[in-house]
């Protein structure tokens, strides 16, 4: 009995120790839960939606874009541009102009010819201006020559007391050479204005000419119509009276 009794005992302490261990254990793990520190909780990110345009909007910028670099921008000479802007102005003139009344054309004409007329007579006036400039230096190059010979430029240095006379003459010389030399250059010049004024003085007398014939061809015309109205008015049937109602 007594083993017995010490086998009961000692079940009955392992089973107290068993329930105690558990109870300890139990109560840490509760301690341990309290004292836990939560997480914090990481915030969620979230891509925004992506906008995508539609088929026909994409299709039309990429039309844009290709059509732009297909054709780049061109470059105009502003030479050629002003130009192009003349012959237009030319161009709607003379439209303008044989738009025109024959009255207005032939005021016009008149114009003209006026221009014309004191056109020529200023170049006129310039070619004998040059005749007479030439005329003076040709005459000018004559003297220049006539002293240029030895026994001249001798005669015109004989008052001259010098110990070398042969220096004189040739100073003398030399400058008379350049003096002709530069009457020579003016003489020239001015051939080349008398050439230019004769085939401008050409053209304006050739123009005035055209005008007045047009402007002769005009009235001619204003007479003949003048006339074959004034036979169609005669021609016209007279009027009859018209009976006086009673």
């Amino acid at each position: 009995m007594g083993i017995k009794s010490i086998r009961r005992l000692a079940a009955v302490l392992l089973a107290i120790c068993l329930i105690g261990l558990f109870l300890v254990d139990s109560s840490a793990q509760r301690r341990r839960r309290r004292t836990r520190p939560r997480r914090a909780s990481t915030p969620r990110i979230t891509n925004p939606a992506i906008y995508q345009p539609p088929a026909a909007d994409e299709a039309n910028t990429n039309a844009n874009s290709a059509s732009s670099e297909a054709t780049p921008p061109t470059y105009e000479d502003p030479a050629a541009k002003t130009i192009r802007d003349l012959s237009s102005q030319v161009n709607q003139l003379s439209t303008k102009i044989n738009q025109m009344e024959p009255s207005q054309r032939t005021l016009v004409d008149l114009e003209r010819l006026s221009r014309a007329e004191q056109r020529s007579a200023d170049l006129w006036k310039q070619l004998r201006d040059v005749e007479a400039q030439h005329s003076e230096l040709q005459a000018r190059a004559e003297e220049i020559d006539y002293a240029l010979k030895p026994e001249n430029i001798e005669r015109a240095l004989a008052g001259y007391g010098s110990t070398h006379p042969e220096e004189v003459r040739e100073q003398r010389r030399k400058q008379l050479e350049g003096e002709k030399t530069r009457v020579q250059k003016q003489l020239d010049q001015l051939a080349a204005n008398h050439a230019r004024l004769e085939t401008a003085i050409a053209g304006a007398d050739a123009e005035v000419e055209r005008l007045k014939s047009r402007l002769d061809a005009a009235d001619k015309a204003a007479l003949e119509n003048s006339k074959t109205a004034t036979q169609s008015e005669g021609a016209a049937p007279a009027a009859k009276p018209s009976p006086t109602p009673y």
